[in-house]
This record gives C-alpha cells, structure tokens and sequence, in this order.
C-alpha cells in the first residue's frame, strides 16, 4: 500500500516511523538537526538495546557541523545500537522501520518540519507485499546499500552473554561497546582527517561476552607440506570447504548451506528472514537459478548430489 502525503500527514507519518520502530530504524537525510520534540521520539529507544538504529547524512565536507551537529551527533551516541554513516553527495531522504517507509523530501531537520512544504510517498508492509517487490523494499535496500558502502563514523554495539542452562534460555544484554568513534576527526578536532576505510561489513552485528570462560587449547594438525589454505576475494577460506557463491549478488564465499549468503546480502535478506523468497544464483555453482533457489534451498536441484559430496 503506497500513499502520497504533504503537511500535517506527512509530518505525523514520519514522527510516527521513529516512535513505533521496535527492531530497525534507518534515517536517511543530509540535514539532521533535532528539537526538543525529535528527542523525545528518539529517547523512547534510547536504552531499547534489540533495535538496529542506522543514521546516514552528507553534504558540507568542509563543515560537517551544518549537517550533523556535534551536539546532535553527541545525543545519538548514547543509544545502545547504532551505526552513523557518512555519505559526501547524499541528497536523497528516507525514513523506515521493520513496517513503514517513506520516501520524501524532508529533511530530518526542526526548520524544514516547521517552514517548507514538503511531500512524500509512504508504504506499509502488509502480509500481501511483504516479500514482493515495492517501491518501499527497493528504497530500503538502496539506502542499506549506501550504508554499506560509505565511511562510517560511530559504531556502537550491545554486548550478550549467554544464559547458563541446561536447555538454551537465549542471551542477557550485558552492556553495549564503542567499536569506532571518528567524532574528534571528523569534525576537525584532530589533524588526521579522512576516510578510515571502515565499513559496515567490518562490524559484527553484536558482541559475546564471555570474559568468565577460560579458553581452551586446540591443538590443529599441520600438514608436512605447510601448504597455505586458499585465498579468494583477500580472505582465506578453507580447502575442505572450498569456493561457495551468494545466492543473492553471485559473488565468492565460503561453501556453506547453512550459511549461503554474504554478510552483506544477510544484512538485507534478515529484515524479513523469509527462507522460501527467491534469490537469483546457486550457492553450489554460481550459475543463475532464476528464482530456483531460496536461503532454505540455496543449491538448485540438479547440482544437489555434487554439493553434498563437496560438503
């Protein structure tokens, strides 16, 4: 369901994107600048550890500061799981959640909410168009994509022990941990100014604390030969386990069923978790499967017998 809105609906829509999110919220837009009232929605999940918060701004390299404020930049640090992005030609605005987007012109700014007219077309994932495509998925799997692609600034991630039992009891938020904070670079405090080369992908999505196990010695076999594993794509992968391909971009991973995805592409795949949806290669061989394949039947029938016996 898509909808065109301006004025007051436009501004209830989006304040509303922000209030009821519950596991991912994604703010694209180049200007943010926050009254007291855009606080106030943030600070709803400013100690709710499950939600994934994404910020991504731009604009003004030679000052920042007039796109994202210290100030501001300082408020978002607080929240338990966020990642801020830095995106130098970004123009482009978005506001979503787990349930509703909205595509617009609006800055996430008090002076554009109060003074200019602005409009925007807005999406709800019902059942019917949860996994199909829309205008709505598409947008935020480019947005996801700009905030793959471009400098991070802040990561910050929550921290989960696991519940000692005798059946699995899930894990307990512990704290939440700095992985990345480029603030005092970023904004001219220090002389080193530029792209650290961190991206998302870089990141893990949590952390384990496990500070009260005391590691164990694994002693490996090493071949007479000190032959060196494999390398694709920079990064060494197993002889045993070989060459896989992504299901969804085709590209070189790790040979694994259970694990037949990028980190990249499961980022995007997770915000719904349908393993029955279509993707478009063959984890086994990389061929195209033209929709054959899906995250719970990553390798296409004909290759099944080849892939078990490389497993």
């Amino acid at each position: 369901m898509s909808k065109f809105l301006t004025d007051k609906e436009l501004e209830e829509t989006i304040y509303d994107i922000i209030w009821q999110a519950e596991q991912s919220l994604l703010i694209v837009s180049p200007y943010i600048k926050l009254d007291k009232y855009f606080k106030d929605l943030f600070e709803k999940h400013i100690n709710n550890h499950k939600l994934r918060l994404t910020i991504v701004f731009g604009k003004n390299e030679k000052d920042v500061n007039r796109s994202l404020r210290n100030t501001d930049f300082d408020f978002f640090k607080q929240f338990p799981n966020i990642s801020i992005i830095y995106v130098p030609d970004l123009h482009a605005k978005y506001y979503g959640n787990e349930k509703k987007g909205m595509i617009t012109s609006i800055n996430l700014y008090d002076y554009s909410f109060k003074n200019n007219i602005e409009f925007g077309v807005y999406s709800e994932q019902t059942i019917l168009n949860k996994f199909s495509k829309s205008a709505d998925n598409d947008a935020w799997n480019y947005c996801m994509d700009l905030a793959h692609d471009f400098e991070t600034i802040y990561i910050k991630r929550p921290v989960y022990k696991a519940k000692k039992a005798i059946i699995n009891l899930g894990k307990e938020y512990i704290k939440s941990e700095v992985l990345l904070d480029l603030t005092d670079n970023f904004y001219g405090k220090q002389k080193n100014k530029g792209d650290s080369g961190k991206r998302l992908d870089d990141f893990p999505d949590e952390l384990d604390f496990n500070i009260d196990t005391r590691p164990e010695r694994v002693w490996e076999d090493i071949e007479e030969n000190h032959s060196e594993p494999a390398k694709q794509n920079g990064s060494q992968i197993d002889n045993k386990s070989n060459v896989g391909y992504c299901i969804r971009t085709g590209e070189e991973i790790e040979f694994n069923p259970e694990k037949p995805m990028s980190t990249k592409a499961f980022k995007m795949w997770s915000k719904y978790g349908d393993k029955d949806y279509q993707e478009k290669y063959c984890h086994f061989t990389g061929e195209k499967s033209n929709g054959e394949t899906s995250f719970a039947r990553p390798i296409l029938r004909k290759n099944w017998k080849k892939a078990m016996k490389k497993a």
